[in-house]
């Protein structure tokens, strides 16, 4: 017998054409847009972190850190600790402000430094001792810091006219590739000592007024005045052309300071870098290359040092 519908008896039902959607579907079917690249792919970035950690894991070289921005020559420097901080205060330093960390332990420094800034309407700001680390750079503040505004160098020629208004016989120091800012400042603090009228230094390779020249020189560069010349050699020789005898200090010399007889005339003192004395361009320049007597023993003075002996040398023959 033939089976003409399935087991329940009932008759097969025909099956016919299915309905369409009537486009009611079509917005499924859009496209949507061009393939995003990788980087624009939410997995990327933890993928990409993923990886990066494991290559440094193999040994894989890290990316450099930045490197440090160069200080610009128009920031401001900062001179830090409790007796630096006071003297500077004391001898009239330009100042911008001063920052005091918070909960410091006062004492008398701390006290007048606080009092001459109020009287002088320098802000006073408190600080935590995180910044004033950042501020002065891993330098020793014992919870104070001055804050003091960019040199103003002078020109070469204001150090001479700086002497002929004193109605005196010019004295200048310069400074040739000395590059520690502590040597500028303890020269600062000789030249002011022994009546020099300035001092010379040039724009490039040397120590400028820094925030630790300010430290060193115990606030004696507020009178002593520094002059910036973009060419030492140039700048000498034009000091030779207006009649100043220039002479060097170099450890080679083969004249002793004592024994040089211009050192009552109108006198431009070069000093050298510790290690290798004077440059050879700048040693031209000279009119004498003289030494400082010592004992075998040492075989060169610190430039701050030798500054100090060669300038009280010069003051001596200048007061007989």
């Amino acid at each position: 017998m033939a089976a003409g519908g399935r087991a329940s008896g009932r008759p097969a039902k025909k099956k016919g054409p299915s309905k369409g959607a009537g486009g009611q579907g079509r917005r499924s079917l859009e496209g949507k847009g061009a393939t995003p690249p990788a980087e624009m792919r939410h997995w990327y970035k933890d993928k990409a972190r993923t990886e990066r950690i494991a290559r440094e894991d193999r040994g894989g070289a890290r990316r450099p850190a930045p490197a440090r921005q160069r200080r610009s020559e128009d920031a401001p420097e900062y001179i830090g600790g409790r007796n630096p901080v006071l003297e500077a205060l004391q001898a009239g330093v330009p100042s911008n402000a001063l920052y005091v960390a918070q909960r410091i332990d006062n004492d008398d420094r701390v006290r007048d430094s606080i009092r001459i800034a109020a009287e002088r309407g320098i802000a006073l700001l408190e600080v935590s001792r995180d910044k004033l680390d950042r501020l002065s750079e891993g330098v020793v503040h014992q919870g104070i810091a001055l804050q003091i505004p960019a040199y103003d160098y002078a020109h070469p020629s204001d150090l001479v006219e700086l002497a002929q208004d004193a109605a005196e016989v010019p004295l200048i120091v310069a400074l040739d590739s000395v590059t520690d800012p502590r040597n500028l400042g303890a020269i600062a603090r000789s030249a002011t000592a022994f009546g020099a009228h300035g001092l010379l230094i040039p724009s490039r390779r040397s120590a400028g007024v820094t925030g630790g020249a300010w430290k060193t020189s115990a606030g004696t560069l507020a009178t002593m005045r520094v002059a910036r010349a973009a060419n030492l050699t140039a700048a000498l020789r034009e000091y030779r052309e207006a009649g100043l005898f220039v002479i060097g200090l170099d450890g080679a010399g083969e004249t002793d300071i004592g024994d040089v007889d211009l050192l009552a005339e109108p006198l431009v003192v070069v000093v050298g870098s510790e290690g290798k004395g004077l440059s050879r361009l700048v040693r031209e320049q000279c009119d004498v290359v003289t030494r400082i007597p010592m004992q075998a023993a040492a075989e060169s003075l610190n430039a701050g040092v030798a500054a100090g002996v060669a300038l009280y040398e010069v003051a001596r023959h200048r007061r007989l």
